[in-house]
């Protein structure tokens, strides 16, 4: 019955927000109705997150007149959600104050929508067909939404704005559900009734519920930006098809609802294409396109010389292996501010920080401690991550499971707050922990890391979310030329061929100089061996492996 009067209303063709006494009397029973449909559900972890989220709108319907909210709606699945919600809430606040009875003509909010040219067609349709149907007071504008509110701010009294904002989502860091816009902005109350919602909720609320939400989310979009960077999750896709996907609510792991938007290669040059340089044309961009990883080991026992440390050398290796340049590998104590300071430091200046070492229960094991100091945030209980925790518990603790348990996963459930996505796969017993672009790596030997590189690579494929360039090749050559003869020579080839890493080495003191070559382009490396040898004596250079 919910549905079919939802479908009623939609069919109507209506844009004036001051609708007929019936369909009043027919928008103040959907109020109810979602209170009613949360409430008849077996899905105790959705009606608890309702509670919280309408008592979240009743405070700020408490501290706030209408006249001083506003609620920004953006057509995406989290203010839909939070549409409803404060519907819903706006009903048991006027229920509380013995009102319900005559008030419930239409929602009073206004309504904020910033339109942008690079919206979905889809998304301007379903904003404008919803502000018809729930008389809903809408501001359009046009501007970007810093310099959108500023104007707004400044005609109307609004002291507190509604906002879709999830823990997972980036502007969400560090937030609370009543939370002062930040320093530079106009001034203003953030609130977030859905703050602590995952990706479940939402669609456990919208599905329950029974409410429309935008048809884009039926074709296998997960997560809706502008049409620039937004396609369907490559993890929805139907066998067998290149262009159907299932819907948005069957994806199995919310934490990958950002895997459809795309991500464009960055170059060497901050995006310019290098000029032509001794052959190197921009054909060959692709290439030379350059992605940057560093690499931190975390452990005293490396410091200390205890250890040698094979897993840095062993990523690099795979990383050259899909086209990727490693900036820095570095090695710092077990403390949480060494951690801190170097993931803060490599984080700026690469495509992706991987970090292993220091992760686990012990005293030493401070490396998420240290990520999540490096990104501002709070560390806060995983529900998802405690899950996995409790099962090693189970197959590895051989004493009191429940005094163990107690301190173990307090302290292993604890991600970064509102950056962690939680990358599962099924050869990983705990799955693979990103927090924005670090990835912490729980290997303790090569075969280890062996199997959490390939099950990075597998998953990161499937969420187009690694972009796969082409693989570093390299070639070497030897010579008994002494460090003086061939210094001069070797600087002018560099210059020659900008596009190639040149290096020299020893595997002895008084041993022949080995000159390696590497890059993306085997012909490029071949054209400067021979541009090398031309500089001397044909027989002066041999080739190696």
């Amino acid at each position: 019955m919910f549905a079919f009067r939802l479908t009623t209303l939609n069919s109507l063709s209506f844009r004036n927000p001051f609708c007929s006494d019936s369909v009043f009397r027919l928008l103040r029973l959907f109020n109810m109705e979602i209170d009613k449909a949360i409430r008849e559900c077996d899905d105790r972890r959705l009606q608890t997150k309702y509670n919280n989220a309408t008592y979240v709108v009743q405070r700020a319907l408490a501290l706030y007149s209408i006249e001083e909210v506003a609620f920004s709606f953006n057509g995406g699945k989290d203010s839909t959600v939070l549409l409803h919600i404060l519907r819903a809430g706006y009903f048991l606040h006027k229920k509380g104050q013995n009102s319900v009875n005559g008030d419930l003509k239409d929602f009073p909010i206004r309504t904020i929508y910033f339109e942008s040219p690079c919206a979905f067609p889809e998304i301007n349709s379903f904003t404008y067909d919803t502000a018809a149907i729930y008389g809903l007071q809408i501001d359009t504008i046009s501007l970007d939404f810093k310099s959108g509110l500023e104007a707004l701010l400044k005609e109307k009294p609004i002291r507190a704005i509604f906002l879709g904002v999830r823990i997972g989502d980036p502007t969400a860091v560090g937030q609370e559900q009543f939370s002062p816009s930040s320093p530079g902005w106009p001034p203003f109350m953030r609130l977030n009734p859905i703050l602590d919602w995952s990706y479940r909720d939402v669609w456990a609320f919208l599905l329950t519920c029974k409410v429309n939400y935008c048809s884009l989310y039926d074709q296998g979009y997960t997560s809706i930006g502008s049409i620039y960077d937004t396609v369907p999750n490559s993890l929805l896709c139907i066998s067998n098809s290149s262009n159907k996907f299932k819907p948005a609510y069957l994806l199995a792991d919310g934490r990958l609802e950002r895997a459809g938007r795309a991500k464009r290669p960055s170059t060497s040059t901050g995006g310019q294409i290098p000029a032509e340089s001794n052959g190197l044309t921009s054909q060959d961009s692709y290439k030379n396109s350059m992605l940057t990883a560093s690499i931190i080991a975390v452990g005293d026992e490396i410091l200390f010389g205890n250890l040698e440390d094979l897993l840095g050398p062993y990523l690099c290796r795979k990383l050259h292996s899909i086209g990727w340049s490693v900036l820095q590998h570095s090695a710092v104590h077990n403390n949480i501010d060494s951690v801190a300071e170097e993931v803060e430091r490599q984080k700026s200046k690469s495509d992706m920080v991987f970090i292993y070492g220091g992760v686990g229960p012990l005293h030493s094991d401070v490396t998420i401690a240290g990520i999540a100091k490096a990104f501002g945030v709070r560390l806060a209980p995983d529900e998802e991550f405690e899950e996995y925790l409790r099962h090693i518990i189970g197959d590895q603790c051989t004493g009191d499971r429940n005094e163990l348990s107690s301190k173990w996963e307090e302290r292993m459930a604890q991600l970064p707050e509102g950056i962690t996505e939680l990358w599962h796969h099924d050869k990983l017993s705990v799955p693979l922990i990103k927090c924005e672009n670090v990835i912490i790596l729980s290997a303790t030997n090569v075969p280890e890391m062996e199997k959490q590189w390939d099950c990075w690579i597998e998953l990161a494929k499937s969420s187009d979310l690694l972009a796969l360039l082409e693989p570093y090749v390299s070639k070497h050559v030897t010579t008994n030329l002494s460090d003086v003869e061939i210094a001069q020579p070797l600087s002018k080839l560099c210059l020659e061929f900008p596009d190639l890493y040149i290096g020299c080495y020893r595997n002895a003191r008084y041993g022949s100089l080995i000159v390696s070559f590497k890059g993306k382009d085997l012909t490029r490396i071949e054209s400067a061996i021979k541009a090398l040898q031309k500089k001397f004596q044909p027989s002066a250079f041999i080739e190696t492996k």
